[in-house]
């Protein structure tokens, strides 16, 4: 460890966000990282709770322990920051853990990671601690402001509380992405003649481009000529997209056609035989599960994959009365109450087929409790290979050749979400939905998501393509809500 590292002192909520935290914050064991037997205590408590992403990290912290190596450790073996006062607390003990990551977080290699616990039996500070809440934190600031470490938290509270007390508390960003509503996929050129890029390799694969023309008036006055042409960015070059052909007359009738240049270029986007991951955001009535939908029922007749899976995070708005375990049913039922998106598409489709389809522009929502529409619904999903599935039963299995469809990512984990793209199997496509602006989850903002991360890191790699829909569909009242509420 050089002399000029760091020791930090981690709250539960750190290794709550994220264990593999503990990878990044070392920096290869060139930061002492630690924890108090408070937040081991918090992890242990937390680890029961089958229910929760919570409950998932902790009992994943405890995999990384219960495969790895341990040993008592006295105050003159601990890392070089740590020792930079004298132990103050002649009680204190301390240990050492060597955490097995595996090579795929963030490195190509399996480096054993160092993780010191600190265990105190007696804080001073409970002996005149009144607060009904807090001690805890209380009992990690001390040891923080003891031995001079950096308290890193996510408890903005906790942050604050620690800082009145001189404590050098910080906040880990690694998930937080900032300025997410700044990230552009689509962009728009003017052209006179012929339509050039410049500097295309700054463009990321499956960005969208419109090119618009322009010309000089008698007057000479610039206005545009109303042709306009459209590409994708592949392999730093311009792919150009003739949409007239592809969704002119030789789009499979049976199928819903974009309506927008967005919704093709989406359309396009999910049926590429190039482009594995799709991200999309968009508000409700943008279109998201309604163009998956008929983009994965044109590659299933294709053969391109062999069926269309639809998983949706159950995570309701606030409300635990309404939540899976509390519906009625079994769990076919259950989960039917939020695969409404799905159902609804679906039923749009048929009706679209039937010829009896409403205006285009609007999205079915008749009585999905009629038996004959029901039948219709369940016959059209076996058909054409459509399942539905909860996000927490893709834990533990391994899905190849489909079109997955994850609907309100902005209510995943990036853990969560990691958990999900690692079951992807060969010959799989992947599309992920969500609006950052509905967020429902108690512990996650539109800041802190997996939609945004994998928006933010479709940003920077060719790996991941991703689309915003920002023409919506909706009625005066949703709209108005939207907007001003």
């Amino acid at each position: 460890m050089q002399e000029d590292s760091n020791c930090y002192l981690l709250d539960t909520s750190v290794i709550l966000d994220d264990p593999t935290n503990i990878l990044k914050i070392s920096d290869n064991n060139n930061n002492g990282v630690i924890i108090s037997n408070i937040v081991l205590a918090e992890l242990n408590n937390k680890k029961d709770d089958i229910r929760s992403d919570a409950g998932f990290r902790a009992r994943e912290f405890f995999r990384l322990a219960d495969n790895c190596d341990g040993e008592p450790l006295s105050f003159d073996q601990m890392p070089q920051c740590f020792r930079k006062k004298q132990k103050l607390n002649t009680e204190d003990k301390f240990y050492k853990l060597s955490l097995h990551f595996s090579a795929s977080s963030y490195s190509d290699e399996i480096v054993p990671i160092n993780l010191y616990i600190i265990f105190r039996e007696n804080y001073h500070v409970s002996k005149n601690f009144t607060e009904p809440k807090g001690l805890n934190d209380a009992k990690i600031s001390e040891i923080a402001k003891d031995y001079e470490l950096i308290l890193l938290t996510n408890d903005i509270s906790f942050k604050i509380a620690s800082e009145v007390e001189h404590v050098n508390a910080q906040t880990i960003k690694n998930s937080s992405v900032e300025n997410f509503d700044e990230l552009e996929f689509s962009f728009s050129f003017p052209y006179e003649d012929e339509p050039i890029l410049e500097n295309i390799q700054e463009h990321k694969n499956f960005e969208q481009i419109t090119f618009v023309q322009e010309a000089v008036s008698q007057s000479t006055e610039i206005y545009e000529t109303g042709i306009q042409r459209h590409a994708l960015v592949l392999n730093n070059a311009l792919e150009w997209q003739d949409f007239d052909r592809r969704f002119g007359e030789h789009y499979n009738a049976n199928l819903i056609r974009p309506i927008n240049l967005e919704q093709k270029f989406y359309y396009s986007m999910i049926t590429h035989p190039l482009n594995s991951i799709t991200v999309v955001s968009g508000a409700t009535g943008s279109g998201k599960t309604l163009m998956a939908l008929q983009a994965g029922l044109e590659l299933v007749e294709d053969g391109v994959v062999e069926g269309i899976i639809y998983a949706r995070n159950t995570v309701t708005s606030s409300d635990s009365a309404s939540e899976m375990g509390f519906r009625k049913g079994d769990q076919d039922q259950k989960l039917g109450y939020f695969m409404y998106p799905l159902y609804s598409a679906v039923n749009f489709t048929i009706e679209h087929q039937n010829k009896h389809s409403i205006d285009a522009k609007v999205e079915y929502t008749g009585n999905t409790n009629s038996i004959k529409r029901e039948n219709a619904t369940e016959t059209f999903m076996v058909n054409n290979n459509i399942e539905v599935m909860d996000i927490a039963h893709i834990r533990g299995t391994s899905i190849n050749k489909k079109l997955v469809i994850i609907d309100e990512a902005q209510n995943l984990t990036n853990a969560t979400m990691k958990l999900i793209g690692t079951r992807m199997g060969e010959g799989t496509k992947l599309v992920i939905m969500g609006d950052p602006a509905q967020i429902d989850h108690p512990f996650l903002s539109k800041r802190r998501n997996a939609l945004v991360s994998l928006l933010q890191k479709a940003s920077k790699t060719n790996f991941i393509s991703a689309i915003n829909l920002k023409h919506t569909i909706r009625s005066e009242i949703a709209n108005w809500f939207d907007k001003y509420f």
